[in-house]
């Protein structure tokens, strides 16, 4: 069923590896296009333009855009109990891992009396997108609003897509997870539109006699949260105006495993991984060719039995999907690391050992009892995590990307004269000569040469 890669016996560099691999591509750029007027209008009309979005694309036109606190209410009086205690469960455990991010600030003492220290600060006010479609996702509106109020964010929007059959609001799950979380301010609004809404509010005057709702909105200034194709281009159409989290493309699992690991686990993990979504990678990286078969085995017997046995069937035999056989394990961690998995699995003999020595995954799940699914949900990491290669210079999401480090530069007279000749020389030599004099004129009386 899977495509297999031979890798045995060659040398290829990692130019030539990033190239040869199973990846998935999303071409962001050609969506630009679409997305752009979406963006201009609602900059330009508020919500009267959103709300015109979301009725052309969804067929959906909530009559507010903000969330009344009723139905956001009614949502987790409604919840089955179960789903309830499993959000609080999953909600204590993301505390508890992103609480111990949270960074010190330090202070350095460079020369006597000059010091430069770091503070963290956190934004001010952050919008979280929280996509609907083909699969409900309570779990994204913990992995954005945990972290972001551990970081102390100042106030934060959660943003998702209003669906007809729940009378133009959001899943009622998703309003549930808000519910519990303590969010207050949630918004009906999905897509291209939901990202600019964020970045630009609403005054209560936008799209006045257009169909505006009279609502105010204040904009955010940053916005996190993973969405398809039309969400990503709307996200870095305006990221000169807000900051974001990533350019998320399709997610993806890569599992690094030798004839120790058991094929009917790394089968089923290849199957979860591939029902997110058609374009899915699902890649498993092996030294064993008989445990490859063992494992393409399995997954041809196994996925036909799940609910979206479809979707799966889709990812599996693109060309984002496959297993890639190599010479050893050395190779095999090679292949990872060029590779630069979103989720990394390690099935192997020792696998902390061998864990640790990677170097490019956006998170690592080590051994048979640490899949995948345990971080989507309920491992205390975050599962908003980099796609695409992008593991190789990004992290995932975390308490770290709520925050500002801002350096704070406290020099007295004598540690300023003292470094005072080191910076009019380099001043000069870049040819700025007032940022030399700047430096002087706190010592000397540069009358003279200004005559």
């Amino acid at each position: 069923m899977l495509t297999y890669l031979d890798l045995r016996g060659t040398e290829l560099g990692t130019a030539e590896l990033r190239r040869t691999l199973p990846r998935g591509e999303v071409d962001v750029a050609a969506a630009i296009g679409a997305v752009a007027p979406v963006v201009e209008d609602v900059a330009a009309r508020g919500t009267a333009a959103a709300l015109d979005a979301g009725q052309r694309f969804d067929g959906v036109r909530p009559s507010t855009v903000r969330v009344p606190s009723a139905v956001m209410r009614e949502a987790l009086e409604s919840l089955d109990p179960e789903v309830a205690e499993a959000l609080r469960t999953a909600i204590e455990r993301l505390r508890a891992g992103h609480s111990a991010q949270h960074p010190a600030g330090k202070v350095a003492e460079i020369a006597p009396g000059g010091t430069v220290s770091e503070r963290w600060i956190p934004i001010e006010r952050v919008g979280l997108y929280v996509p609907g479609g083909r699969a409900v996702y309570p779990s994204s509106v913990l992995m954005n609003v945990v972290p972001a109020q551990e970081a102390g964010v100042g106030s934060l929007v959660v943003a998702s897509p209003p669906q007809a059959e729940f009378g133009g609001w959001p899943h009622p799950t998703i309003l549930a997870a808000c519910v519990l979380l303590g969010v207050e301010e949630v918004w009906a609004v999905g897509g291209a539109q939901a990202v600019a809404l964020m970045a630009y509010g609403s005054d209560a005057s936008d799209g006045e006699g257009e169909g505006g709702t009279g609502e105010t909105l204040e904009p955010v200034d940053m916005i996190t949260g993973p969405g398809n194709v039309f969400v990503t281009a709307a996200k870095r159409l305006v990221r000169s105006e807000v900051g974001i989290d990533s350019e998320a493309g399709p997610t993806e699992i890569a599992v690094l495993a030798d004839d120790s690991a058991d094929p009917v686990h790394v089968a089923y993990d290849l199957i979860s991984q591939a029902e997110h979504d058609p374009m899915a990678a699902s890649v498993l990286v092996t030294d064993s060719e008989e445990f490859a078969a063992a494992v393409d085995a399995e997954v041809a017997a196994r996925y036909t039995h799940t609910v979206n046995a479809e979707r799966v069937a889709e990812a599996l035999e693109g060309r984002q999907s496959g297993i890639v056989l190599v010479d050893d394990l050395e190779e095999g961690l090679r292949v990872v690391d060029a590779y630069a998995a979103e989720h990394l699995e390690v099935q192997t003999r020792d696998a902390r050992a061998v864990a640790a020595r990677v170097r490019n995954a956006g998170a690592i799940f080590v051994g048979a009892y640490s899949p995948v699914p345990l971080g989507d949900y309920a491992a205390g990491s975050n599962h908003v995590l980099p796609t695409s290669g992008s593991a190789r210079h990004s992290s995932g999401l975390s308490v770290y990307t709520f925050l500002r480090n801002v350096y704070t530069i406290d020099y007295d007279e004598a540690a300023l004269k003292e470094i005072a000749p080191t910076i009019v020389a380099l001043a000069d030599a870049e040819q700025l000569p007032a940022h030399g004099e700047a430096i002087r004129s706190r010592f000397e009386d540069l009358t003279a040469e200004e005559q």
